[in-house]
């Protein structure tokens, strides 16, 4: 198991505790994605999460399936 990646992603589409907790929910089923904190003033997403289990690109695409597109 490599170490877990703490990242922070700016996901400008957040805009309520609808978002909060349909973003959750969606990380949540992701293997290895722990500590996430969806900041709505800020409107990022922070989570840590093993890529030898799930790679960032996978985590972004998951996001924009779910209606909330990563700014890059």
């Amino acid at each position: 198991m490599s170490q877990p990646q703490h990242v922070t992603l700016a996901v400008p589409d957040v805009s309520c505790e609808h978002c909060v907790m349909t973003i959750n929910g969606t990380l949540r089923q992701q293997p290895s994605v722990r500590g996430i904190q969806v900041d709505l003033d800020t409107k990022t997403v922070q989570f840590s999460y093993d890529p030898d289990q799930v790679s960032l690109d996978t985590i972004e695409s998951v996001l924009d399936d779910a209606g909330y597109t990563v700014a890059k």
